[in-house]
């Protein structure tokens, strides 16, 4: 019954509007001194600097600071010109081109506000302007930019690596297939749009081929494309390869995109002011709610939810599948209400000892995971890509434009998840192979 009062309490207040950090901090405090007096006071803060201590998470402001100076360095829109004009001739080019670049920024970067809002603000006007339909715009661009949950480095797997107790590098090495199926599918549908209905995905027209070719040298193209490789490549080859770790390699990241953004010639102090507020803001609201998570996991243990949550799973003697799938409806609603690191914080510490019970696979679990968080990030009508998309839409995108364009890749992304628990090997195969 305690555990029970405490959810109930925790979700009305939820409901309430309040910030979920404080409310996560609030309800636990004052409920376990109610229930437990002040030794339980005592305990949390140890807790949480036991937790803040974890070394794992000190990458998570790296990689956003890489991020967000990526974002101002140019980078991402002179690789979105350069390769929308080389697939030119292709109808649906300038589409393939989005995704292909949402990608490379999913790899450099890992997150998803900053990769909407600057693909939207790119290739939006440019798309429309070119005469795609609004739907297949917005689509493109939302469901590419959130490719940054599942792409590494991706601030979902870093988190679901410290909750879960995984390692970050195996659950990077994990995501890269599912990754690259996921783009590839993607492609494969504007392909398949190009062949269905060609009005919708246009091609570029002669002139500006023409003048792209007399405007544009091997070199420029070259340094387009070589610069985010290299970052790339700098992050994940050194966790690949063993070098470093993720926390390491989080490091080299923010040191590389600050170098590029120097030769870029975008860096200076009005940047670097921009580049620290930004990084101080969501790291601050990262490690607020982990907090806040923090004193919820030690009351609700404390009051044996666990151990009621788990009597309940075995006394409903739910299969294995039958479990997983009540997980993964139940993160994918509600990640029609709330954040995704507030789900990571407050859900799946709760179902991780039951996984464990069951003697699955938390590796292959966390990337299903992941991968149906990107999709909540989708899905009308709170699909929080959806909004920062919306947010940057010129005049005459509507939010039904949004609601259509993103509903295939939803299937696309259901599909998929699909096709992880049928084969699991698509995520274990990789990690297996790197030993």
């Amino acid at each position: 019954m305690e555990a029970l009062l405490l959810f109930i309490i925790l979700f009305a207040c939820l409901l309430s509007g309040y910030p979920v950090a404080f409310v996560l901090a609030g309800v636990s405090i004052l409920f376990g001194y109610l229930f437990f007096g002040e030794d339980l006071l005592r305990l949390i803060p140890l807790r949480i600097y036991g937790t803040m201590s974890n070394q794992i998470l000190l990458a998570v402001p790296l990689f956003v600071y890489m991020g967000v100076m990526l974002e101002k360095s140019g980078i991402a829109e002179r690789l979105l010109n350069t390769m929308s004009l080389l697939l030119g001739k292709v109808r649906g080019g300038l589409a393939l081109s989005v995704i292909l670049v949402g990608a490379m920024l999913a790899a450099s970067t890992g997150i998803v506000g900053a990769t909407v809002v600057t693909m939207g603000l790119l290739s939006l006007p440019v798309m429309l302007s070119k005469g795609y339909k609004p739907e297949v715009a917005t689509g493109v661009i939302a469901s590419s930019g959130t490719l940054g949950q599942i792409i590494p480095p991706s601030i979902v797997l870093i988190l679901l690596g410290s909750v879960m107790n995984i390692s970050v590098g195996d659950l990077f090495v994990a995501a890269v297939l599912p990754g690259l199926l996921l783009v590839t599918l993607y492609m494969l549908f504007i392909l398949f749009m190009a062949a269905w209905k060609p009005a919708y995905v246009p091609k570029i027209s002669k002139k500006e081929l023409v003048r792209f070719k007399q405007g544009s040298t091997w070199k420029g193209i070259i340094r387009a494309f070589v610069l985010p490789f290299t970052l790339v490549l700098s992050v994940l080859g050194s966790i690949f390869a063993g070098i470093a770790s993720p926390t390491e390699a989080a490091g080299v990241g923010a040191m590389m995109a600050t170098l590029l953004t120097l030769m870029e010639r975008k860096l200076s102090f009005g940047v670097m002011k921009a580049v620290m507020k930004e990084t101080t803001y969501l790291t601050s609201m990262v490690f607020i709610i982990l907090v806040g998570a923090t004193a919820f996991g030690l009351v609700f243990r404390e009051v044996e939810g666990d151990k009621v949550f788990i009597d309940f799973i075995q006394s409903v003697e739910l299969s294995p599948y039958a479990f997983l799938a009540v997980v993964l409806i139940a993160v994918f609603i509600a990640g029609f209400f709330i954040d995704f690191i507030e789900i990571i914080f407050i859900f799946i510490p709760v179902v991780t000892p039951i996984f464990q019970m069951y003697d699955m696979d938390l590796l292959w679990v966390a990337i299903l995971i992941s991968i149906n968080l990107q999709t909540s990030f989708l899905t009308p009508p709170f699909g929080f890509s959806l909004f920062y998309l919306k947010g940057v839409a010129p005049e005459g995108v509507t939010t039904a434009h949004l609601y259509r364009g993103i509903l295939p890749y939803i299937i696309i992304q259901l599909f998929l998840m699909a096709c992880i628990i049928l084969f699991p090997e698509l995520v274990t195969w990789l990690p297996s192979m790197s030993g």
